[in-house]
């Protein structure tokens, strides 16, 4: 498809609309996203959070996909949208992108379903590669800081929760199609009935692209059936999901024409027993083949298989209506079975508890406490404490401290090839978060504005590093070797504006910065010290003015990101689709100004893309 087509879709919305006028003033669009912290409390399925994020006085994002339709083509790029979050792809559509947030390394943020944990055991490379398309996810909780108190191991940098919900009632279908640059094409669908007290639905997508460099090419693929059937004693949810993505890896893992397949299954079942108690398992399995040379695989080719499980029982019980005590018990385990790491299997079983007290005079107050118990022959505390205080009307200020920790994934443990070599006799990363913050909303409720510093006090961080020797050619031929590391402490400070223009339009302005010292001197260090210093979002999201422009949505963002020892380089992306009818033309104009940049240092990315289609969308209420 010739990149010049893709304009076509930019007519189509307009003359679309042109031939349909709305027979009713427009519905005020949704705000995209929920400024922290979030007043109400949103009920979202059979999961049961230890806390909510949205009443937990902590620095929060909550992203709503569906508030924002057609903006996006994968999880990965809504993330984008905020400021704190460190996105570093190899590729589009999220194809083995890492995610970090406060500066943290890539394995140090959890990523959630439902509640339920998902990152990969083998390596946090890994930990994105989301079992569920795009089309299942309703709303997207994003919490910054330690979560290890509510979730375990990884949350030391904060925790990412997908989340999915029953659909409206009737019968609805929902397809879309498109394709541009680098011979990429896309499809999706999303079909869903409910009636009565069964409710389903079924997503897919297809992303494929030849790729902008050779051997860059990629499909991924997902697929997903989730039913909720609402009887005593309560809600049961079953979701169902695969995904399969084989990709071209030039570049990934070195100066190497390589080539890479991950597959994965996924299943959970979430049980609501009354209004108090939920109980849920969820399983995981995930493989992962690699070959170093695409054209000659039995050179070197590593093919991994993991297996995860967890299970939980949690309760919360309102003591009063401004008091709600949540407490559970958990379990989860993990294993693995590699040709190059061996085969390898833990456990961990935990119960937490948290008090929360909304309302006491001025004050709000949570606190928490979580024990882990490692198949290992050892056990973590982690406690957590937050606090706000109402000082006007419009302003609330509010901190909090916690304890996170991680556990070494098997690469870490067992990996070794010429240039990387494992470590086993690692300790887990363990860190103290502290942040204090304030929210400022004034009287016409148009402005609102969040501010929040923070400090990451870390020991026995995981890098990989090497040490830099007289001769250059040697320092080369040294293998990075797994360690654990002291006094890697971050400073930062985040912030976010958001202004509502008019009834459907909104302004956003975020920024983030993150400071470590430097490494020790000759030290060479090859994920710890490479984060993002400095991210900066300008968004505008709404409809376009006018009788027509009603019925376009459109959405402009520009990122401009500085990563250590790096120049600053802006991203700026435009979509625009129409919001009514059936069929809604969509064009999506990415890194407009055709930026070369990296996010992991020798990947480069592509370059201007344009992509165009159309959405087919029905329901029968």
């Amino acid at each position: 498809m010739k990149t010049t087509l893709a304009y076509l879709p930019l007519c189509l919305i307009y003359l679309s609309a042109a031939a349909q006028q709305p027979q009713q003033a427009p519905t005020p669009s949704p705000s995209p996203n929920k400024p922290a912290p979030i007043a109400q409390s949103i009920s979202v399925t059979t999961t049961l959070e230890p806390l909510p994020l949205a009443e937990s006085d902590r620095s929060v994002n909550l992203i709503s996909p569906r508030d924002q339709p057609l903006v996006s083509n994968s999880v990965v790029d809504y993330l984008r949208q905020d400021s704190s979050l460190n996105l570093q792809a190899r590729a589009a559509n999220g194809v083995q992108a890492d995610l970090s947030l406060r500066g943290t390394t890539f394995e140090q943020s959890l990523i959630l379903l439902n509640g339920l944990r998902i990152n990969d055991p083998e390596t946090g490379h890994l930990n994105l590669d989301i079992p569920v398309p795009l089309d299942a996810v309703t709303r997207i909780d994003i919490l910054h800081g330690s979560g290890s108190t509510f979730y375990g191991s990884d949350a030391i940098g904060g925790a990412v929760n997908l989340l999915t919900q029953p659909p409206a009632p009737g019968l609805t279908v929902i397809g879309s199609a498109g394709g541009g640059s680098y011979s990429s094409i896309e499809q999706h669908l999303r079909a869903s009935y409910t009636q009565g007290p069964v409710a389903t639905q079924l997503t897919g997508s297809r992303d494929t692209s030849d790729g902008f460099i050779p051997d860059r090419n990629y499909s991924s693929n997902a697929l997903a059936s989730e039913t909720w059937l609402t009887l005593k004693p309560g809600t049961t949810d079953i979701l169902l999901a695969t995904s399969d993505r084989p990709y071209g890896a030039n570049l990934f893992y070195g100066p190497y024409d390589s080539w890479e397949r991950t597959k994965g299954w996924f299943a959970s079942i979430q049980q609501q027993l009354g209004q108090k108690t939920a109980a849920s398992y969820g399983y995981r399995r995930h493989t992962d083949l690699f070959v170093l040379f695409a054209d000659q695989p039995q050179i070197y080719e590593n093919n991994h298989i993991t297996t995860s499980y967890e299970a939980a029982l949690r309760r919360a019980d309102n003591l009063t209506p401004n008091t709600t005590l949540s407490y559970g018990l958990e379990a989860d385990g993990d294993s693995i079975h590699s040709n190059s790491l061996g085969q390898h299997a833990r456990n961990q079983g935990a119960g937490y508890v948290n008090l929360s007290l909304r309302t006491l005079g001025r004050f709000s107050l949570s606190l928490g406490a979580r024990d882990e118990v490692l198949s290992s022959n050892g056990n973590v505390f982690s406690p957590s404490i937050a606090a706000a205080y109402t000082l006007t009307h419009t302003t609330r200020l509010r901190a909090s401290a916690g304890h996170g920790f991680r556990l070494p994934t098997y690469v870490d443990l067992y990996y070794s090839d010429p240039t990387t070599i494992g470590n086993p006799n690692l300790k887990p990363e363990s860190s103290w978060s502290y942040e204090a913050g304030l929210d400022w909303t004034p009287t016409n409720g148009r402005l609102t504005l969040t501010a929040t510093g923070f400090r990451l006090q870390q020991k026995d961080t995981i890098d990989y590093s090497k040490l830099a020797l007289a001769t250059p050619a040697l320092t080369f031929a040294e293998p990075y070797q797994a360690v654990n590391i002291q006094n890697l402490n971050i400073t930062g400070a985040e912030t976010t504006l958001r202004l509502r223009l008019t009834t459907t339009q909104q302004l956003q302005f975020s920024y983030a910065a993150a400071h470590a010292a430097s490494p020790p001197p000759n030290l060479i260090s090859e994920y710890a010290y490479n984060y993002a210093a400095q991210n900066a979002i300008f968004a505008w999201n709404g409809t376009l003015p006018g009788s027509i422009g009603h019925q376009i949505n459109a959405h402009t963002q520009v990122n401009v990101v500085q990563r250590t020892q790096h120049t600053a380089y802006p991203l700026w992306d435009i979509a625009l689709s129409r919001n009514t009818g059936r069929l809604r033309p969509y064009l999506r104009l990415l890194n407009l100004s055709n930026t070369g940049y990296q996010e992991i240092p020798q990947v480069p990315l592509q370059g201007r893309t344009i992509i165009a289609g159309t959405e087919f969308n029905w329901s029968r209420r």
